[in-house]
Formats: structure tokens, sequence, C-alpha cells
């Protein structure tokens, strides 16, 4: 079965070009980067929401911890670092990772991406323009 988002898109996080996988459909949103044992040469994943809103993440099926980050305006809101597995839990025990305020995208990447950049509240995250 093939869990990988159809989809990659370049963004950039701290000055940092990230090539991310894109979760668009609820499909993706629900299954994230769980079941893989790791990230596929890609820099993380991307959701994109229809609107803003507290919107919560889970280490659903992950085998390797994560740096939750939640976007809205094109500035980093909030930031939950080194997010731990949670192996052997289930569904309804899954702690749910919310943002203190609204948000319209988060960005999953590797625990500790956010410390190595010294990622803060309030940066700049930007997806370029596809060339037509």
């Amino acid at each position: 079965m093939n869990t990988r988002p159809p989809h990659t898109q370049q963004v950039f996080l701290k000055q940092e070009k990230l090539e991310l996988y894109v979760a668009k459909t609820i499909k993706d949103m629900y299954v994230g980067l769980g079941g893989r044992d790791d990230l596929g040469g890609k820099d993380g994943m991307l959701f994109l929401y229809d609107y803003p809103g507290r919107h919560g993440i889970v280490m659903r099926d992950m085998r390797f911890p994560l740096d939750i980050v939640w976007l809205d305006e094109g500035l980093v809101v909030d930031i939950a670092p080194a997010v731990p597995i949670e192996p052997y839990v289930t569904e309804s025990a899954l702690i749910v990772y919310r943002p203190r305020i609204d948000a319209t995208m988060v960005v999953e990447l590797p625990a500790g991406w956010a410390a190595r950049h010294d990622l803060k509240i309030g940066d700049v995250f930007a997806i370029p323009l596809e060339a037509s």
C-alpha cells in the first residue's frame, strides 16, 4: 500500500529550503507520516486547511518523534518540539496537540529541527509561487 501523498512542495522556513509532502485530502491528513520508518528523502509534511482553527495533530502510528509547527498568514504561531511517539496507544488515548491560537497550516519536521534552526513564533514561512 502506498502511504505517500502524491504531491510535494518546496517551501522556505528560517530561510531553509525544505521539500515537504503535502497532505491535502482527509485521508492524507489522517495518515500523515504514520507507518513510515523515515521521511523517504523529504524534509517533513505540510498540512493545508481550508479555514483557520486550532487544528489538532496526533502521533498515530508514528515511528519517529516530530516537531509540530502551526502557521497562519505565513507566520509561525505555535511550536510543539520533540513530540514523542506513542506506540501501542489506542486511538482514543492518543494525545492531541493543538496550537494556542488559530492556524491554517501545520508543518511536521523531524524532532530537533526547530531547536537546531532556532525557530520561534513569528518566524516567516513561505511557499514560492510556481512558475507558469
